[in-house]
């Protein structure tokens, strides 16, 4: 048994808490929310998992120094924009256990992938990331899933494997950080198009194409940024963007099939209820692409749907009639 700390209160953080308490640990989650740590304490519920009821060894608590105090291992879960506050606010409480970042996305003002975040916060702290393609509405009901934890510290990859791995998740690894964070973030972007494909009434051979382009950019900057190509085709690249484009439980996609229905961005953020991490990372993808040179026709597609008024359906044949090229 070992005592996990978790930091935020969301599906995802959720999840995870629930897949280590069946399997005995003693689980702490932090959340910036009193009505979800009542929730959790009171009723053994997460209203983002309404279905589930979370076992009793899961506490949920508003103080970092509670839920990090004595822990063997901290999972950080928040969303992007919030997770150089959030480690502002406990990484005085971090001593020797490791901090492994589960979710994913960039910092919008240095363009730094979020364990580039905890590195230039806690340079002291041995850093991990923990991804793939992973709903936390299948993971909290323990429907088999396969994720990858990425380290350069042999230690923490052990844990990892020993804590999480049972019958329904298996856990793979890699030293590829940079490449796994990659995959997560950017995979978001191209879910979000495939929602908006499916709102403008588009098949499944457009859907084919757009996954497989879509790949091809992730990984053309992945490289360009230090990354391995191999992780591309792996769990956390190709594994992460079918399950995310294809899937009824993926946010992103829910909401770019809002807008290729016609709807506006304020709207679509308020029917889904949830960080949308793609929109938050479409301008960030753009920016990157700038910085190392390289061609994302996709990324631009989108952008300008967003900022640009540019209706879906043009967005749709300005792609397929770019110049003929090579695949």
């Amino acid at each position: 048994m070992k005592k996990i700390a978790i930091i935020g209160s969301g599906s995802w953080g959720i999840a995870l808490a629930i897949h280590l308490a069946k399997l005995g640990n003693e689980v702490k989650v932090w959340s910036f929310s009193e009505e979800e740590a009542n929730l959790i304490n009171k009723y053994k519920r997460c209203k983002f998992l309404p279905n589930v009821a979370l076992p009793d060894n899961i506490n949920c608590s508003l103080d970092y120094e509670e839920v990090i105090w004595g822990s063997d291992i901290v999972l950080h879960v928040t969303p992007s924009k919030f997770v150089r506050n959030t480690v502002q606010s406990y990484k005085r409480f971090i001593t020797n256990q490791p901090v492994i970042m589960c979710s994913k996305g960039f910092e919008a003002e240095t363009l730094y992938t979020l364990v580039d975040v905890l590195k230039e916060e806690m340079p002291f702290a041995k850093l991990g990331v923990l991804s793939g393609p992973s709903h936390a509405e299948e993971v909290s009901v323990g429907i088999p899933t396969a994720l990858v934890i990425g380290t350069e510290h042999e230690g923490i990859k052990d844990m990892v494997i020993q804590t999480f791995m049972n019958e329904n998740l298996r856990i793979y690894y890699s030293k590829d950080v940079k490449g796994i964070e990659l995959g997560g973030a950017l995979k978001n972007i191209i879910a979000f198009c495939a929602g908006i494909a499916a709102g403008i009434g588009l098949g499944d051979n457009t859907f084919a194409a757009l996954i497989t382009r879509g790949l091809v950019e992730i990984k053309r900057l992945g490289i360009k940024m230090g990354a391995n190509e191999e992780t591309f085709y792996g769990l956390t690249g190709l594994g992460d963007l079918i399950v995310t484009c294809l899937s009824e439980h993926s946010r992103n996609r829910n909401a770019g099939f809002l807008i290729g229905k016609g709807n506006s961005l304020s709207y679509v953020r308020e029917k889904i209820g949830m960080t949308i991490e793609s929109v938050d990372n479409i301008e960030i993808a753009k920016k990157l692409a700038m910085q190392h040179n390289i061609e994302m026709p996709i990324v631009n597609a989108v952008y300008d749907v967003l900022n640009n008024h540019l209706d879906p359906e043009n967005a749709v044949n300005m792609l397929m009639t770019r110049a003929a090229k090579c695949e």
